[in-house]
């Protein structure tokens, strides 16, 4: 029983020597866990394998103890290029950094881009790379945060990025007048080949419009979401089949009801319905609703419309649903946190229904000269994320407690950031460059 618990391996012409126990925990889609497999060369004595051993090895020990240990010798591109060949990226990943929680979360890298002018967006991918957008171009890197082929719209303004899975973006674009261009497609994340297009058809007719927010249902519902404005009446909210590309409903806006200039696009699943957010400084007043795609209502809205308005007042800027979907968190020109009980039914009269908090400001003050960019929000494993100036803070427990703030020393203020694949990505303003924050890997008992 001994012997046969063994297994033997010369790696490069270097002898290893292991347990089956260990490679089991390579799992059963991985090289090294198919060779438990005995229908595998049966009673194979020692399996040769013409790979880099000093790799091989760094690789073995991860396998038996769960944590990584990179020798200097090691360059660590080289070790995830094996890793890969083993079928062991997930485990590398696995072991670099640990479940993503916003209080010990720590700078892992700064990464300077390759694109002039300001940044539109950061998205952050299911397995740990993200995408950027600048002008026309989104730049897209892995989870080794190596640049990948960039994808280029030829001079279509992108309006926002999404990530449908690892290997799949949608992007969306703004149409040139007179070009009949614009709209919004999937492109691939390692080729940034173009997969297909997504189409609005008005009296079955094929319109050009611009595409904006973007937002995806979830894993198990292929449905996709964007705002729309087109020539004629094609105003609203586009719902697509992101396997597909096929149009599958459309909402017309409702009157009073700035659909297609919206800002933000969230699906809320308890609800079944989608939020959708239309703010300041995009249109003089604020709206906030969720659509019912079923009969094609708006069963709850909040406006600001009626108000007047000066330059003091508080402005609603940005808008997410919480987690528990009974409230919608905005946040104002001050960093001051408002909550809105969806639970207390309509609330669109002169804007009222809004909890502010001001606890929640922060001390950061602005830095003289530095560009202002306007606060975002978000959030993640029942944790609240705020961007203002160059710093994001971090809210927890059920009150939204400020716990940490993340702060970095150079870049200016921060433009827009992104939670995936168990990274945090911020994207700054005056210089071109992206931090990447990520929480240490749980300790080896």
């Amino acid at each position: 029983m001994a012997s046969r618990d063994r297994v033997r391996f010369n790696v490069g012409g270097q002898l290893f020597e292991t347990t089956s126990t260990t490679l089991a925990n390579a799992g059963r889609e991985s090289m090294l866990g198919a060779l438990l497999d005995e229908s595998w060369n049966p009673g194979q004595p020692e399996y040769f394998i013409d790979r880099n051993p000093a790799c091989f090895s760094t690789l073995l020990d991860l396998l038996r103890t769960g944590a990584l240990h990179i020798p200097s010798n090691v360059p660590e591109k080289l070790l995830y290029r094996e890793a890969l060949y083993y079928g062991l990226l997930d485990h590398v990943r696995g072991a670099k950094w640990g479940p993503f929680d916003g209080n010990t979360l720590r700078l892992a890298d700064s990464v300077p881009g390759r694109a002039p002018g300001d940044g539109t967006a950061i998205r952050g991918a299911p397995d740990g790379g993200c995408c950027v957008a600048h002008g026309s171009v989104v730049h897209v890197y892995n989870w080794m945060l190596e640049e990948r082929r960039p994808i280029s719209l030829d001079y279509q303004q992108v309006n926002d990025v999404g990530y449908i899975d690892a290997n799949s973006i949608v992007i969306t674009a703004r149409e040139r007048l007179g070009k009949g261009d614009g709209g919004m497609a999937v492109f691939s994340a390692a080729t940034g080949e173009l997969r297909h297009r997504f189409r609005v058809e008005h009296g079955r007719q094929p319109k050009s419009f611009t595409a904006g927010a973007l937002s995806l249902a979830g894993l198990d519902d292929h449905r996709i979401f964007s705002s729309c404005k087109g020539r004629l009446n094609e105003y609203g909210i586009g719902v697509w089949d992101h396997n597909t590309g096929q149009q599958v409903d459309f909402f017309y806006e409702h009157p009073g009801c700035s659909l297609g200039d919206a800002d933000k696009l969230q699906w809320l699943p308890s609800k079944n319905c989608l939020m959708v957010a239309t703010l300041f400084p995009r249109t003089d007043n604020c709206f906030i609703g969720l659509l019912d795609l079923r009969d094609k209502s708006i069963p709850w809205c909040w406006s600001d419309a009626g108000i007047t308005m000066n330059l003091e007042d508080k402005r609603v800027l940005h808008a997410i649903a919480m987690e528990d979907g009974h409230s919608i968190c905005v946040i104002n020109q001050y960093d001051d946190l408002g909550f809105i009980d969806l639970r207390a039914g309509n609330t669109n009269s002169a804007g009222t229904g809004v909890r502010w908090s001001s606890r929640s400001k922060l001390m950061n003050q602005k830095v003289p000269y530095e560009e202002s960019c306007y606060p975002k929000l978000a959030t993640h494993n029942g944790q609240l994320f705020s961007c203002m100036n160059d710093s994001i803070s971090v809210f927890s427990g059920s009150e939204h407690v400020l716990t940490s703030t993340l702060r970095r020393s150079y870049g200016g203020s921060i433009c827009d950031f992104s939670i995936g694949g168990d990274r945090l990505f911020a994207l700054h303003n005056e210089e071109n460059v992206f931090d990447v924050w990520d929480s240490p890997p749980c300790p080896i008992i």
